[in-house]
């Protein structure tokens, strides 16, 4: 059977559905563009549906920072530990984690630092822009991030990620066990201080978020079509999209697409080391107690919020490649680390999710046009900080497709920096 063809085409075409693609889609079509997206889920369904909800203006710490290789061991032979790796994809993981290894050397965690804080800042503001005329705004709500500490001298502002975040003028300020108590009332009393980072957000329904963004875009007459696009092909007019059993064309490709994305650029001599890191969540309902901010339990390495449906505690780090099932057991490992934050938490009505954060060794996505492929942009890798980085983001390729020049220097998520 051949393939249905589409009529008149649009100016650009976004693969993938995601908080990327659709403040992406939203922005080029403020801007006058005709945009469709095509996902073969509905708009925020993976990656973006299961995070823990932080907004944060002042992402500046990478995920590789000096002295980090000193910790792995350890967590690594923990099974309830933050990182776990399957030993059948060992061997396919090893390149990455070198490389992942290497982006952390002090000479290099400066200007990454640098360059994910460009594109998180202001991040709470420029959501309730995009969402203004929304009464979806009202799930951004303000507030602090709380790094809580069960031993007090562990709380220490000289720690290596804290003066990376003090040096770029992030607000923190650091708390003893009575205002924590203060703060997040149902905490257990183990917890003796805490690190706060000030002027932030939280969404208390992160798909619920990205679909707002992309009900906004169809009003502005995006088209969102549901489909698996198979490859990209460059013709003379412009762009060819193949589907299982539709083909599309546009001038313009914008590829969003998550982890999925670099197997699509292989056909155009990209190799990228776009990873999976599958990260878990655990929602509980009725969970009985309240959190006030978005809570990052350090020992355990995973955040705990409170959303509209419960209390959502997220986190881990799981290599298995794109398309190994979930193991769910991950996910009720956060059932201790919820008992040990909230002693009187009911997790007995407690669901699991997985999700493929799409994650680049530099802890840095790809965005802006892709060098050597006239009229295909990239906008994806944001790995745990696409929440935060989307506003940005999109803007960013509405002036890479329209103007004026973007105002922030695309070097850094240069597409060829891994060649």
């Amino acid at each position: 059977m051949s393939k249905a063809k589409t009529g008149k085409h649009p100016d650009t075409i976004i693969i993938g559905a995601g908080i990327i693609g659709v403040s992406s889609a939203l922005q080029l079509a403020e801007r006058g563009l005709s945009v469709t997206v095509i996902d073969r889920q509905p708009p925020c369904e993976g990656a973006s549906f299961g995070n823990a909800g932080v907004i944060s203006p002042w992402s500046c710490v990478p995920q590789s920072v000096p002295g980090l290789w000193r910790r792995i061991p350890k967590w690594l032979i923990d099974p309830e530990g933050p990182i776990f790796i399957r030993k059948r994809y060992a061997a396919s993981f090893l390149p990455w984690a070198l490389r992942f290894l290497a982006a952390g050397k002090a000479d290099k965690v400066d200007g990454i630092g640098d360059a994910m804080m460009a594109l998180s800042r202001n991040s709470p503001s420029h959501y309730r822009a995009l969402l203004s005329d929304r009464t979806e705004v009202e799930l951004i709500q303000d507030s602090v991030y709380v790094f809580a500490y069960k031993h007090a001298e562990q709380a220490n502002l000289d720690h290596f990620g804290w003066k990376m975040r003090r040096q770029r003028d992030v607000p923190l300020s650091l708390i003893s066990a009575g205002a924590l108590k203060e703060r997040e009332p149902d905490i257990s009393d183990a917890y003796q201080a805490a690190i706060l980072i000030h002027e932030q957000a939280r969404a208390l329904n992160p798909s619920a978020l990205g679909k707002a963004v992309a009900e906004k875009a169809k009003a502005h007459g995006v088209q969102f079509i549901q489909a698996e696009t198979k490859a990209l092909k460059s013709e003379a007019d412009g762009w060819l999209v193949e589907c299982q059993d539709s083909d599309f064309r546009a001038d313009n490709i914008v590829l969003a697409a998550g982890v999925w994305s670099a197997s699509l650029l292989r056909p155009f001599g990209y190799k990228l080391p776009l990873e999976a890191e599958r990260g878990y969540h655990l929602l509980c309902r009725n969970p009985g107690v309240t959190i006030h901010n978005s809570l990052m339990d350090v020992e355990h390495m995973c955040v705990a919020s409170q959303m509209q449906a419960g209390i959502r505690i997220a986190g881990t780090a799981e290599f298995a490649g794109i398309e190994a099932d979930a193991d769910n057991r991950r996910a009720f490992i956060f059932k201790k680390a919820l008992k040990n934050l909230f002693p009187a938490i009911n997790t007995e009505q407690a669901e699991p999710w997985m999700g493929r954060r799409p994650t680049f060794p530099d802890s840095l996505p790809c965005i802006g046009p892709v060098d050597g492929v006239d009229g295909l942009f990239a906008a994806f890798g944001h790995g745990h900080f696409g929440l935060s980085q989307a506003p940005t983001t999109g803007r960013i390729i509405a002036d890479c497709l329209t103007g004026p020049a973007p105002d922030i220097d695309l070097t850094p998520y240069r597409t060829d920096r891994f060649k």
